[in-house]
């Protein structure tokens, strides 16, 4: 396993440590139509009482979210995206103490996620205007660059590749000149090779065992495998049912070098990467 270090910054002067282990993101969708958890966290209280847990069950970030980027999923207007998470990203800062960030694609959302508290945005807006990552460079907040080609409702369609990790990484290092032009200062970047956008399940398989090819790009790593349909192909079970088959493919992000992992079930991938990193 080899991972290396990196600091970092959060407003307000906190500072992510990067590597000594594999970081636990928990993932709390307030959304009706997410595909493992749709309507779970739509209400703001069951969704603070949810990410509260997560933090008490050693989440080291929450990652919240106001619209589904599942393969097919409709648009969420910014201001019903806003109504959805800025509510529970207010409480989760007060109550939490852990680093909260807020996945969208509006820059708008962005914003007025930060102004609510959040440390972070997890930009999956492939560059939509205004792009969330310029929101993140006004105040000083770290962004996480998803891969992905085009959108939800048609990026299974872009899933071609000549060679999966050389254009995945290729596509990375644009997004990061990108994320440069915007503002974003390079310590302040996360890299995701988006398990699952335009990509099968195979190739995501293979993102996965290919991950120390993207340490080339001398960025954090942030992997988000819980529950996707690529798991399917191992066993096809249902999202709700993906639990080992998750395990499985965190233990295997962590070996490759993964500095965080995004994921649903917090409590036992906890465990399982304390026992992994106890033992390697």
């Amino acid at each position: 396993m080899d991972r290396a270090p990196f600091t970092l910054p959060l407003p307000g002067g906190r500072i992510l440590a990067l590597g000594p282990r594999t970081l636990v993101m928990g993932i709390l969708n307030v959304t009706p139509d997410s595909f493992s958890d749709g309507g779970d966290h739509l209400d703001p209280e069951v969704a603070v009482a949810a990410g509260l847990a997560m933090a008490e069950a050693g989440a080291d970030l929450l990652d919240v979210g106001g619209e589904s980027t599942r393969p097919g999923a409709a648009p969420v207007d910014p201001a019903e995206e806003q109504a959805r998470v800025l509510p529970v990203i207010e409480a989760l800062v007060r109550e939490s103490g852990v680093p909260v960030s807020v996945d969208t694609r509006h820059g708008e959302t962005a914003q007025a996620a930060l102004r609510a508290g959040a440390s972070l945005v997890n930009d999956v807006s492939a560059l939509a205007a205004p792009p969330p990552g310029a929101a993140a460079a006004r105040a000083g907040a770290p962004a996480i660059r998803p891969h992905m080609r085009g959108t939800p409702a048609d990026m299974r369609d872009r899933a071609t590749y000549r060679d999966l990790m050389g254009e995945v990484a290729a596509e990375l290092s644009e997004a990061m000149a990108r994320a440069r032009a915007v503002g974003i200062a390079e310590d302040r970047m996360v890299l995701d090779p988006g398990i699952g956008f335009a990509k099968t399940a195979e190739q995501s398989l293979e993102t996965i065992r290919r991950l120390p090819e993207l340490a080339a790009l001398g960025r954090p790593i942030l992997v988000g495998p819980s529950r996707k349909s690529f798991l399917a192909s191992i066993e096809d079970v249902p999202p709700r049912e993906r639990l080992h088959l998750t395990l499985g493919a965190v233990l295997a992000c962590a070996a490759n070098g993964a500095h965080i992992v995004r994921v649903h079930d917090v409590r036992p991938v906890v465990q399982a990467l304390r026992a992994f990193e106890a033992a390697v």
